[in-house]
């Protein structure tokens, strides 16, 4: 091996090293200047009561300006928790008054709010499936949500076996009924519950999987004649 090539070797090590060492060596430059800059003006305040042979000792000068750096950064994250709070609740509730008061779009608004506080995140888990009842009555099906797969007492004073769905209504499903169901007749189906909301919504217009085609409709069959 020539000298050329393993001082070139040497080199380019040496290099790739100090890239490595670089971002540390900037990062902890950078760290000690804020904790000097940011302990060293609050030291004082927050730790007046130490005595002035240890809070002035040079040995300690790092120890006691991280520690008031700490405290300034849990000052700051807790105040900024308290007003986003605070700000954000009376803001967020002047803003939703303003927003009521105006007629016609109060309306909407508040339409609007009552579904997504009742079919959001929190509340859409209770809703595990979307089934296939008979209602109102023999032989008309609606789309409902399964509640619970027990009917409690109901079941054990009937002696039958009953679920719990949800029957809501269309366009707005924040209203609707509760009907307990025997469990032989509930056809759950494949669609998922966001699919049952759009479909409900919609007034069935949306159908999951739909692709566009028209949905030919054909007329009952008369006595003595032939359905168009």
């Amino acid at each position: 091996m020539s000298e050329k090539t393993a001082l070139a070797k040497l080199r380019t090590a040496f290099f790739t090293g100090l890239m490595l060492l670089a971002p540390l060596a900037v990062t902890l430059i950078v760290f000690v200047w804020l904790v000097s800059q940011v302990g060293g003006t609050f030291r004082n305040y927050f730790f007046f009561w130490v005595p002035s042979e240890w809070l002035g000792n040079p040995r300690l000068a790092l120890v006691w300006d991280l520690l008031s750096t700490l405290v300034v950064i849990v000052f700051t994250t807790a105040l900024g928790f308290v007003s986003r709070w605070v700000l954000g609740r009376f803001f967020g509730e002047y803003a939703e008054r303003f927003i009521e008061g105006i007629p016609g779009i109060g309306a909407f608004y508040n339409a609007v709010k009552q579904i997504v506080q009742t079919f959001g995140a929190e509340n859409r888990a209770a809703f595990s499936k979307v089934v296939l009842i008979e209602f109102p009555r023999a032989g008309s099906y609606v789309i409902a949500f399964l509640t619970n797969n027990s009917g409690g007492e109901a079941s054990e004073r009937t002696g039958r076996e009953l679920v719990s769905v949800f029957v809501p209504t269309t366009p707005n499903p924040t209203s609707g009924f509760l009907i307990l169901v025997p469990r032989e007749e509930v056809r759950v189906l494949t669609m998922s519950v966001r699919e049952g909301m759009k479909f409900i919504i919609s007034g069935g217009t949306v159908l999951p999987g739909d692709n566009g085609a028209p949905v030919e409709i054909r007329q009952p069959v008369a006595p003595g004649g032939v359905g168009k």
